[in-house]
């Protein structure tokens, strides 16, 4: 889940990583009511990455372990262009001379 002050987006994937559905809900306790009933129209749901689960995604994460459903910490895509960027411009560096 890629979670935000006023809504998360919710993304459902297979057990073989295709992607069954995309949406998004309120960051409210209604709205996280209405992405499980959502998910599980999908299909079984064992467990749920979610991005910044000790900030904006931190109510998300308690709601859904208190419904059975286990939480992991998901590294937001953000985080990894970054270290992507990061590489590539070292890797440029490296070849300079001063």
């Amino acid at each position: 889940m890629d979670t935000h002050r006023d809504f998360h987006v919710a993304a459902v994937l297979s057990l073989n990583g295709r992607t069954l559905g995309i949406e998004r809900f309120p960051a409210t306790s209604s709205g996280y009511g209405q992405l499980v009933r959502w998910a599980l129209q999908l299909g079984a749901v064992r467990r749920a990455g979610v991005e910044s689960s000790g900030n904006y995604g931190a109510a998300l994460s308690r709601y859904l372990l208190s419904q059975g459903i286990e939480v992991f910490e998901a590294p937001g895509p953000g985080r990894a262009a970054r270290r992507r960027r990061a590489k590539r411009a070292s890797d440029q560096c490296s070849g300079c001379s001063v």
